[in-house]
């Protein structure tokens, strides 16, 4: 059974994108538009992909979930706008959509394995047997 904390964090990385969205109705120079928005484009899908792991996350797999969740988010948000003008159909709430609805569905699930900071940044060397 997930934790609270970890119930919340789901929850917060779920609905990211729907705030991005909403943020979009507001006007145009506004930075209480362009910031949700920038932050959740950037981050967002990438975060919600990685991070909802099971028993939490060690501090140095935290910051390799944060320095992996944006690339993945920009490559993510980078096919789904080559795809819209692709179609001749992109505008922001086309974008921000199919973006938000990854996040929510992918927050739901197991985060994907991180490499070796979830074991342990160095594995720990054990002499063998026979003095090698």
């Amino acid at each position: 059974m997930p934790k609270p904390k970890e119930i919340q964090l789901r929850a917060a990385m779920a609905l990211s994108g729907w705030v991005a969205l909403a943020a979009t109705l507001l006007p145009g120079g506004s930075p209480l538009r362009w910031i949700p928005v920038l932050l959740f484009v950037c981050f967002g899908p990438g975060l919600a992909l990685l991070h909802p792991q099971p028993g939490g996350l060690r501090p140095a797999a935290r910051l390799e979930a944060f320095a992996l969740a944006a690339p993945i988010s920009l490559a993510l948000g980078v096919l789904t706008a080559t795809s819209l003008f692709l179609v001749e159909g992109f505008s922001a709430t086309a974008f921000l959509l199919p973006l938000a609805a990854f996040a929510t569905i992918v927050s739901a699930l197991p985060g994907l394995p991180l490499p070796a900071a979830t074991r342990g940044a160095v594995e720990r060397h054990k002499p063998r047997a026979g003095g090698l």
